[in-house]
């Protein structure tokens, strides 16, 4: 016949303090295995009424089905973009800032050896090593990038994986388009651009004021 323990606060770390709640919840009875006084300590914790059998030495069947249910937990693996080989960067800083490359090598856990072979002649960069600093890492990878590969392959895979069409198509991408545009507007266009915002501020506007006088009145 097993006995019922009644819930006490207690410090699930503290082994020795946990073992003599026990000790007292079930008439002193003293355990002298310590494998069993941690055990009971642990099966304690996942239960406000833990049940023990005769020999007060292991928790009863029924709460260690508990406690092995209350441990079973769906785990998902985060996405991280890894510095590996095949990676593909967007160089911030330097005279190829704005430009992708791909790491064809690691020197170190700071600088990676990068390769730019773009199909367009202006967006080419040349290898060379890059501090980690001064790159961005993307969501792009080249499967399969042999390490310390050449131009060559480098340029091939790039071209196949289709880099340049899935970077023209990104969010990070259009905004740089747009910014660089704004920077390169006349004096002319920004005065156009300022007029256009306003008139779409007073749109905006007229439109709210057309709301608030057809709302009924409190």
């Amino acid at each position: 016949m097993g006995l019922n323990a009644s819930p006490r606060p207690h410090r699930t770390e503290d082994v020795e303090s946990c073992y003599w709640l026990v000790s007292e919840s079930v008439g002193n009875t003293e355990i002298r295995d310590p494998v069993s006084r941690v055990r009971t300590c642990a099966f304690w914790t996942t239960s406000t009424t833990p049940t023990f059998d005769n020999n007060f030495h292991h928790p009863s069947p029924e709460l260690s089905t508990e406690a092995f249910a209350m441990a079973d937990i769906d785990v998902k693996i985060a996405q991280w973009k890894l510095v590996e080989v095949g990676r593909v960067v967007l160089i911030r800083r330097g005279p190829f800032t704005g430009k992708l490359a791909t790491i064809v090598e690691i020197v170190d856990h700071k600088r990676v050896l990068v390769d730019g072979p773009s199909t367009e002649e202006a967006k080419i960069v040349p290898r060379h090593v890059l501090p980690l600093s001064h790159a961005t890492l993307t969501h792009f990878v080249i499967p399969k990038l042999p390490r310390a590969a050449g131009t060559g392959p480098v340029k091939k895979l790039w071209a196949q994986n289709e880099i340049d069409g899935k970077w023209a198509k990104s969010s990070i991408a259009q905004k740089a388009d747009i910014n660089n545009r704004r920077k390169n507007l006349t004096d002319f266009e920004r005065f156009k651009v300022l007029r256009l915002r306003k008139q779409a501020r007073f749109e905006v506007q007229k439109a709210h004021a057309k709301i608030r006088a057809a709302a009924p009145k409190a």
